[in-house]
């Protein structure tokens, strides 16, 4: 089997968790006993993932002690730091020559129960040079939706739920990718999905029907300590 390789974007500066943030980078806050960048690991680790590149900025040096060359978790570790932010498709850039093989990508801060294995052979199988995780997010309308004519009322909806589709940070893009990215430059995912739009070219989703948590909140990553502790090993 084709050596599979994946980057997780691990620089951010994780202002929306302050004070939990001022001390260790947003990848290695705890869930349970284990860190969420080391939750990530293992599960890529189980799906055939051998090569992780961690793509760093802030507080790299505490990631780096704390994974070493990931011989623990049977992969091969390699830490990348920017030397600026970067966003996130502006790291990609810098791993440019070392990637020959479709690749994954993933946020630092996502918990989920994907089959990444799944994903990968899926997004291999297609024409395309980027596939995107997408996930079925389900709100609760707070109000009752007025149906109306003229002014009179014609119909009461009682709170439907609003339905959405988020991008869900996990990502299979081919090598082909590189070449729309810029050299050194703020860029982001976003910015890169709408280049490839208006060029034409084909972006597929991939539905994630599995748990999927961002923990980008405080309020989300009190909920994960409770979620998320079955499923860790």
């Amino acid at each position: 089997m084709e050596q599979r390789t994946a980057v997780i974007l691990s620089g951010g500066l994780g202002t929306r968790l302050k004070p939990f943030t001022n001390a260790i980078p947003k990848p290695l806050l705890p869930i349970g006993e284990k860190a969420v960048l080391e939750i990530q690991i293992e599960r890529l680790a189980k799906a055939g993932f051998e090569r992780i590149f961690l793509a760093t900025n802030y507080k790299a040096e505490y990631i780096e002690n704390f994974f070493g060359d990931g011989s623990r978790y049977g992969v091969s570790l390699i830490v990348s730091k920017e030397d600026k932010p970067l966003g996130t498709a502006g790291p990609l850039k810098l791993l440019e020559d070392r990637i020959q093989e479709p690749f994954l990508v993933m946020n630092g801060d996502i918990l989920t129960l994907l089959d990444f294995d799944a994903m990968y052979r899926y997004a291999c199988e297609n024409d395309s040079i980027f596939t995107a995780g997408v996930k079925k997010i389900i709100m609760p309308y707070a109000f009752g939706n007025i149906l109306f004519d003229g002014d009179e009322i014609t119909q009461v909806q009682e709170k439907p739920d609003i339905i959405t589709y988020a991008l869900a940070g996990i990502y299979i893009m081919k090598k082909e990718i590189f070449d729309l990215i810029p050299d050194n430059e703020y860029y982001g995912i976003d910015q890169l999905i709408r280049k490839m739009l208006a060029e034409g070219k084909k972006v597929i989703k991939y539905d994630i029907r599995e748990y999927w948590l961002d923990i980008g909140r405080i309020d989300d990553y009190e909920k994960a300590q409770e979620d998320f502790k079955p499923f860790i090993d």
